[in-house]
């Protein structure tokens, strides 16, 4: 896709339970009809870095939207509330996969938008990408980047707090795409191999990608972990895997 002019704001949208939720916004700014894509915030928080790949896919030709998924902590900034949110790990399922339908509901009521919308999330918003693929009816194509606890651990514990996102996997709907680096220790790259086993076993549309010398956030740039070449590669492959299935 070609890159586009784009025009950003932050808006309110009603999330889970009809709340009202802040979210970031950035879309081209010329007229068209444009796919949609939902990006998950990490456990860090709603921040710079996030708001900078939002704007990363609008260049690119999308409607993209972040909402701020720890709003419901009440801290004074999104900051605040990022490290408030360790004690948690975050916001509850049903309320994370509430406020990411209320974003898809937003995108597609655009008069600029084609219909069809995908998520993407890292870190904690891999797992609620991952977990969004057969809870939320509103996303078309789901892209899962280093999520923890796909797999329930003593951290991560299913319950009414979290579901079991691999115990979902037999009624994930919509294609999924995975990153991952091989040097990650949550998800290890066994984690990785049982998750691809179960959506495997279970026929789903799905692919893998995993890259040698990168660990956990590696498109952080702003961090000592961000690894520039990986990252341009699973980048693109992001955008190829939703040129196919959002276009």
């Amino acid at each position: 896709m070609p890159t586009w002019n784009t025009v950003t704001e932050k808006i309110t949208i009603k999330g889970n339970n009809d709340d009202d939720v802040e979210a970031y916004v950035a879309r081209p700014s010329e007229p068209g009809s444009y796919p949609g894509v939902v990006v998950i915030h990490h456990l860090p928080g709603w921040d710079a870095w996030t708001r900078e790949i939002v704007r990363k896919f609008a260049d690119n030709g999308f409607i993209a939207i972040s909402s701020h998924l720890h709003h419901r902590i009440g801290a004074a900034t999104p900051e605040e509330a990022g490290k408030a949110a360790w004690a948690t790990w975050g916001p509850s399922d049903a309320n994370a996969m509430g406020d990411i339908a209320g974003c898809a509901r937003w995108i597609k009521s655009q008069p600029d938008s084609n219909g069809k919308v995908g998520d993407i999330g890292f870190c904690s918003g891999g797992r609620q990408a991952y977990l969004s693929a057969s809870q939320v009816p509103e996303i078309d194509a789901a892209v899962d980047c280093w999520g923890g606890a796909v797999i329930p651990d003593e951290r991560f514990p299913a319950g009414d707090y979290f579901m079991s996102p691999i115990d979902s996997t037999k009624d994930i709907r919509v294609p999924l795409l995975g990153i991952f680096g091989n040097d990650d220790q949550f998800p290890t790259p066994d984690v990785v191999n049982t998750t691809e086993e179960e959506l495997k076993k279970h026929g789903k549309d799905y692919e893998f990608h995993r890259y040698d010398g990168a660990g956990h956030g590696f498109w952080a740039n702003a961090t000592a972990g961000y690894r520039p070449q990986q990252t341009q590669d699973s980048f693109q492959k992001v955008l190829d895997f939703y040129a196919k299935h959002l276009t």
